[in-house]
């Protein structure tokens, strides 16, 4: 619940009250919604977004009692009016407030990345997920997990949830008896200000490279940067890839806030870093196949070596390109005071639902599905997977989302020219755009000379007739969706079956 009284003063402390019409400091909202479809009696409403007075009509059909908004919006009724600078910092203060500040029950560890955010998120959530018995909570791009149980465990919509869903889930979690909260942050979360004023125990930043710069996303790479650099400005303690990109303007966004002794930076050993830094932790690579993958940890600094983490770690997901998220989650479950010997199972053990699964065919090679979406993380699987058969073609599947990211067609097109041999062109998430203006804007970009281009903008059939373009000895790739059970077209979720299940059914027929 949440009164007046309360609304008031939380708003004015932010310095986002402008206006209220409000009378009675004691009046109490029973429930919070943005969504008018979704409120009940004595909600109050936030007119947020692509708002329209419809929305607020319906809100207060449904039983609300009062509104936050940008701007004075008439009511039939005389509903209890927050006018305000900032809709969406309102939103996740109060929403915070109603459900009685969740994140200061949990420890919370807070990840963000052009590529890596959801395998480190899975990596340190089943690291330390035993040793904490079950009480791990994940908000990550694929799954939320808010329990122990079967169906606490759910599809996410966004990578970062609106901040109100994001306190709901938090207060469940806690509910639940989870004490310790894993979550991928997004550029997006603040550049919409989902989680604005919200502060984490660990915040780790993993790289940058130009991505999510768009009519709909961010409008600079500036932007881009600026709004990742905010988690480690609300960090108590940071972790940073040394390796990364933008390295000085990064870690110097670190030092604003955090004294560089809860500053921890790491590397893969021989990585000449771009700023002149000590690095706290080095690894190196012992083994690295799709069926073995061992790491090396080593502590540096004296702060390093008081964690005892050193050693020798399995990671049960390949790539090489993965191993410096391991090291990540290791390192933040040590800031957390897990041991070494705690972590070597659920590292061991990590698997991610349509993050490099592996499919063997008879007579067609081997099929991986796998999650890529921008130039980076498509180099680098398609590198890995090459250098694992480097006999066979490597064939792709693969589209780009409409109406976001356009930088990622051109790195699409780069990563083919790079390192596939065949590339099938297909629908991703188009959006409101044509599907065949996205696949030629990739095709643009790749060298014909080195690769076989195709179209078929029909995804499941793309998927079949690069299968069964393989022979034995190549690898087929299917790029984007992983286990997303929609295609985003014209503004609808339309149901697609999924990028596994796909390629499983197909294989069956061919068997």
């Amino acid at each position: 619940m949440l009164s007046v009284a309360e609304i008031i003063k939380l708003l004015q402390e932010h310095h986002l009250l402008k206006s209220t019409n409000a009378t009675d400091q004691q009046i109490i909202f029973q429930d919070v919604s943005y969504d008018s479809r979704a409120v009940t009696k004595g909600t109050l409403f936030f007119c947020k977004g692509n708002f329209q007075p419809a929305y607020l009509t319906e809100a207060q059909q449904q039983g609300a009692t009062g509104f936050v908004a940008e701007e004075h919006q008439p009511t039939e009724k005389n509903l209890v009016e927050f006018v305000v600078s900032n809709v969406q910092k309102a939103m996740a203060l109060l929403s915070a407030a109603f459900f009685d500040f969740p994140q200061n029950e949990l420890m919370i560890f807070a990840i963000t990345g052009t590529k890596g955010k959801t395998t480190t998120a899975y990596f340190l959530r089943e690291a330390i997920n035993a040793a904490t018995e079950n009480r791990t909570a994940l908000f990550s791009t694929v799954n939320t997990i808010l329990g122990s149980e079967p169906n606490d465990t759910f599809k996410s919509a966004l990578t970062t949830p609106e901040s109100l869903d994001l306190f709901k889930n938090m207060r469940t979690a806690v509910d639940q008896g989870m004490k310790f909260l894993v979550m991928e942050v997004s550029s997006q979360a603040y550049l919409k200000n989902r989680v604005f004023n919200l502060h984490f125990d660990v915040g780790s930043f993993l790289n940058i490279s130009p991505d999510h710069v768009g009519e709909n996303e961010h409008p600079t790479f500036a932007n881009y940067l600026h709004c990742k650099e905010q988690l480690l400005v609300n960090s108590k303690q940071v972790v940073i890839n040394a390796a990364t990109d933008q390295l000085q303007d990064v870690y110097f966004a670190a030092k604003t806030t955090t004294d560089p002794e809860n500053i921890y930076l790491y590397a893969r050993n021989g990585t000449e870093t771009s700023l002149p830094v000590q690095l706290d932790f080095t690894f190196d690579s012992e083994a690295d196949t799709l069926t073995d993958n061992e790491i090396y940890l080593r502590a540096l600094t004296p702060k390093a070596q008081a964690l005892k983490l050193d050693g020798k770690y399995r990671i049960g997901i390949p790539g090489d390109y993965n191993e410096t998220n391991a090291v990540d989650a290791i390192i933040n479950a040590g800031l957390a005071g897990f041991q070494r010997e705690q972590l070597l199972t659920g590292l061991a053990e990590t698997q991610i639902p349509g993050r490099m699964e592996r499919y063997v065919s008879r007579g067609h090679g081997t099929v991986y599905v796998d999650y890529a979406h921008n130039y980076a993380s498509t180099k680098a699987l398609l590198q890995f997977l090459k250098t694992q058969s480097p006999k066979g073609k490597t064939i792709a599947v693969v589209g780009s989302p409409g109406n976001k990211g356009i930088d990622r067609r051109e790195g699409f097109g780069k990563a083919l020219s790079e390192e596939a041999d065949v590339a099938i062109l297909t629908t991703d998430d188009p959006a409101f755009e044509d599907p065949v203006a996205i696949a030629k804007a990739i095709d643009r970009h790749i060298d014909h000379k080195r690769v076989q281009v195709h179209y078929e903008m029909d995804r499941e059939k793309a998927i079949q007739k690069a299968i069964q373009m393989g022979t034995p000895s190549d690898i087929i790739v299917v790029l984007g969706k992983g286990q997303d059970p929609y295609q985003k077209i014209q503004g609808v979720d339309t149901p697609y079956p999924t990028d596994s299940v796909v390629v499983s059914n197909f294989l069956d027929q061919l068997q």
